[in-house]
Parts: C-alpha cells; structure tokens; sequence
C-alpha cells in the first residue's frame, strides 16, 4: 500500500493462492487496510467487505474491463468508441450474474454518458439508465452505489440538479469517503454557479482518490474557466504525471499559456509534436478552435486533416467536418467554399434539430451556420432561442457556452453593439472565452478597433 500523496510505502503482504478464492482475498485485502490505517469501520461498510459483489469471476472479469473502458472517456472521441463497448460489457455480465449491483450502477452510468454526451440523446436510451439504476435500487435500496447512479441519471438526462443532490445526500451517507460522491457534487455545485465549492468539493475529491485522471481533468478545467491558471498547470502537470501521452491533457496543458497570456507558440508545437508522434491521431474541437488563432489558417487547415469525418460531439451534439471547412474558408476569404460547406453543414445539424426542436445546442450550433450563410434573422432567432431553452442561470458551464456562440452570430452578422454586450455579460461569470482567445481569435475580428471591445480585452489581460 502506497500513499499517493507522497509516494511512501505503508503495507505490503503477499498472496499466493487459488484464484477461485480473489474474493476472499479481495475482502482480507480491505480489513487488513483498515487495520493497519486504524480506520473504524461501521457494522454496514463491514458487512459491505465481507460480502462480494459476484461470486461470478467470469461476470466479474467483464465489469472490469467495463470499467476500465469507462475510465478512458474522458475526451469525446474515445468515448464515441468506447461507451458502447462498455455497455455491451456489462449487459453480459448482469446476465450472468442478475444480481450483480455494482454492475447494474456502472451500466447506469454508461447509458447516461451516452445520452448526456450526445453519441445518441434519445429517450430509449435514457430509458436504459434508468432502468439500469432501478435494478440495482430493487437488490439494495440503501446501496450507495445505487443512488450514486441515479444521482447521476438525474445529473446527465434531466440537468436536474435537485434530486440529484438528494441521491447525493443518500449516497454520501452510505459511502462517506466515497470520490464519486464529492466529484459529481462538485460538477453540480460548478453546473449551478456555485464556483468555490464546486472547487472544494472536486479538491476533496482528488484528496480521496488522488491518481483519478478524470478528476484531475475535471478540477484543471474549473481552475481555467475562473482564470486560475496556476492552479491549472499545475492540475495538468499532475494529471500527465499520471498519463503522461494523453493527448487532451497535452493540449490543454499547451492551451493555459493561449489562454492567460495570448502565447499561442505552446499551442502550435504540441499539436506539432502530437501529430509527428501519431499521424492519423484524431483532433477535437479543443484543437482546431484555438488553432484558428494562428494567421493565415494553416494550422487549422492541417489540424482539420485530422478531424474524424463523422465530426466531433461537444454539448451533446455533433459538429460536423463541413461546419469547420466553412469556418476555414470563411477566415481565408474563400466565400464561395464558405458557403457551400456551411450549406452542408446546415442539412446534417438541421436534422438533428428537426427531432429535437428544444434541443440547445443543436439550435446553437444551427445558429452560428446560419450565420455563416447570412441569414441574419434565422441565426438571431436561432442562437436567442437556445440561450432561453438553456441560460447560464440553469447551467453555468454549457449556457455560458451558448452565451458565447450567440456574441459570434451577433459579430458574424454585423451586430456589433449586440456583440460586445453579449461578452461583456459573459465576462461576469466563469467560462471559456478568454483573454488570448479575444486578442487572437478571428470570431471576434469584426469587433477590433472598437474601444468597447478594447476594454473588455485589455480588462483580460495578465497584470
């Protein structure tokens, strides 16, 4: 046993036995922990050690590699793959094993990722978390792991943060040192606004579970959106310690000195450096958006090389390649070819609109298209109606994005005082539109010159 804190060895036994017996073994493990932690143990956390949670090694071997799978989700290209086979994964071994709890609250999960990240916002597939969820409450009702689950089907499906911090509450009593627990409390505590203690829960979260990479990432991200970002390099540092080659956290990492600084040469040799090491490595819109900043386009255009065919999901919908081949051509002048692959565009994400009329971020997206072909009105009306389906009021994090995407259709259709009052509401809240990304980005070029505009950009920078 190792603290990870310090890296100091604290216990250490060996085992050498039957297979047949992990779970036997698996139990001593945990007493002989708290034993030599000095932990007391209540009579449900001991009950809940000497209990396994299948007595099906085989049922048992698949939620691993489940979860496994599901640890590695954290970026929207991974998850694109991975989520489904996890799902599948665990659907073999609640089959196997029907009463496999643990199971049953991972399943949740996945469906919930799935809808919640876009790859398919369905109701059939929200009605999959929550039955998944359901089961494990029917074999425990005071399960940690089962309320954990629902708190998070609340959290992901309904942003229904209410009942999510009561499943919470009900969770937390059950698992009292439970990572999960703190980190989903502080991802709510940040979608409400509530920044300090969205950042002292996701602390607390790391302190439990100090090697967790999606906490890292999570706590490194609410550093940035408030401008902290000593704090974030030095999250990212931790979190690369750990992951050294992934490929988000890399860029991330490159994106803080872009951010706080407008130094976007970071940037420009780890994406260099990223795709030398791997030339077919798939890029996000984390690294095309910024890539933009560097005049002339030329490193969007070969980050867009990269850019998976089937596009990126970000907020839950999918952005196409074509919508990026607009942006490009739009940026180098190319109006012709601006408008054709807008016009692309516009037919794949009206689609989704089409079955989803109430669903933000697809009418945002649609918005700044629309935008891009100069359809003034229909941009306005499109963008303005997303903001009112999802204000920063109701989410801090995705209705400031939105707040944000409504500026850039104000900027791109010649709403100039529209605009700069839109970032400056922006700029009173957490988020992402930051100092370099005002200075460089050419979102913002047709607001330049204009001292409204200058201010707030000069209000951003570093002192």
């Amino acid at each position: 046993m190792i603290d990870a804190r310090s890296d100091t060895h604290l216990w250490a036994e060996r085992y050498d036995r039957d297979l047949a017996d992990v779970f036997a073994i698996q139990s001593e493990i945990a007493k002989k922990i708290a034993d030599q932690l000095q932990a007391k143990i209540s009579p449900s956390e001991k009950a809940a050690i000497e209990k396994p949670s299948t007595t099906d090694l085989a049922a048992y071997n698949l939620y691993l590699r489940a979860q496994e799978l599901f640890a590695d989700t954290s970026d929207p290209i991974h998850a694109r793959e991975k989520l489904p086979q996890a799902a599948q994964l665990l659907d073999e071994a609640v089959a196997r094993d029907p009463n496999f709890l643990q199971a049953w609250s991972l399943l949740s999960r996945v469906h919930g990722a799935a809808y919640f990240r876009g790859h398919d916002h369905t109701p059939a597939r929200l009605g999959l978390a929550n039955a998944a969820a359901q089961a494990a409450l029917r074999l425990q009702p005071d399960a940690g792991e089962a309320h954990l689950a629902l708190a998070i089907y609340y959290y992901n499906g309904f942003r229904d943060y209410g009942r999510a911090r009561s499943e919470l509450v009900i969770a937390r009593r059950a698992l009292p040192n439970n990572a999960d627990v703190f980190r989903y409390t502080g991802m709510i505590d940040r979608r409400e606004g509530h920044w300090e203690e969205a950042t002292r829960n996701l602390e607390r979260a790391l302190e439990l579970d100090p090697r967790n990479f999606f906490t890292l990432q999570q706590l490194a991200l609410a550093y940035g959106w408030q401008r902290r970002y000593a704090d974030e390099v030095r999250t990212y540092d931790r979190a690369l310690a750990i992951m050294p080659g992934d490929p988000a956290s890399r860029i991330n990492l490159a994106l803080v000195a872009l951010d706080w600084r407008a130094d976007i040469k970071p940037f420009q040799a780890t994406l260099a450096t990223l795709v030398a090491e791997n030339p077919g490595l798939p890029l996000d819109l984390d690294a095309l958006r910024p890539a933009l900043c560097e005049r002339p386009a030329t490193a969007a255009t070969r980050a867009l090389t990269n850019y998976p065919r089937e596009g990126v999901v970000n907020n839950g919908v999918n952005n196409p390649r074509a919508y990026w081949d607009g942006v490009i051509a739009r940026c180098q002048g190319d109006s012709a070819k601006a408008q054709a692959a807008f016009t692309a565009a516009r037919r794949e994400v009206e689609k989704t609109v089409e079955r989803q009329p109430d669903f933000a971020a697809a009418l945002s997206l649609l918005g700044m298209i629309d935008a891009g072909l100069e359809r003034k009105e229909q941009a306005i009306q499109e963008g303005r109606r997303a903001c009112e389906l999802l204000p920063v009021s109701k989410d801090a994090i995705d209705g400031a994005a939105l707040a944000i995407n409504l500026a850039q259709i104000y900027a791109w259709t010649g709403e100039k005082d529209r605009a700069i009052e839109q970032i400056a509401t922006v700029e009173r809240v957490p988020n992402t539109l930051s100092y370099g990304l005002l200075k460089l980005h050419p979102y913002w070029d047709p607001l330049r010159g204009d001292p409204r505009f200058e201010k707030i950009v000069e209000a951003l920078a570093p002192k």
